[in-house]
């Protein structure tokens, strides 16, 4: 790894995989999240001094924002076709986004298990203007592993 002691991650470099394949070419991810609810559970002690324990309750879903140019990419439109149809047993797949330093290798993972796409939309389509077509893909997940 070429990260130095105190270097940091740039938010430039990063890929995505699905099934393990680097399947696109991406312009931005954002909104990565899951949460997870917190059961609060007051009790007193043998002292009778009143205590809050916070324990971990129901783990959300997740999800994910990935905008990308508009390319002859077939995997990641079928992909997107398959989620839309309602195809669950060949859109949930295991889709991963990777991390890289500034030699261009992985150094951290943000595994998206059985994940699978719930909305996209194109960007402004608008005469004479000189600017490039994007898609804003919104990746929706079950169980997120950092690594």
């Amino acid at each position: 790894m070429s990260l130095q002691e105190a270097d940091s991650l740039t938010s430039h470099a990063f890929a995505l995989q699905i099934d393990g394949v680097q399947v696109e070419y991406l312009q931005e991810v954002s909104a990565l999240d899951m949460e997870q609810d917190t059961i609060q559970s007051p009790q007193n002690s043998a002292s009778g001094q009143p205590t809050i324990s916070i324990l971990p309750g129901t783990q959300k879903s997740g999800t994910c924002t990935v905008v990308r140019g508009m390319t002859e990419s077939e995997a990641f439109t079928q992909w997107i076709n398959q989620s839309l149809a309602g195809q669950m047993s060949v859109a949930r797949k295991n889709a991963s986004i990777v991390m890289l330093d500034y030699e261009r290798n992985p150094v951290k993972y943000y595994h998206l298990r059985r994940a699978w796409c719930s909305k996209i939309a194109s960007s402004t389509l608008k005469a004479g203007e000189a600017a490039i077509v994007s898609e804003t893909v919104t990746i929706v997940f079950e169980e997120l592993v950092i690594e």
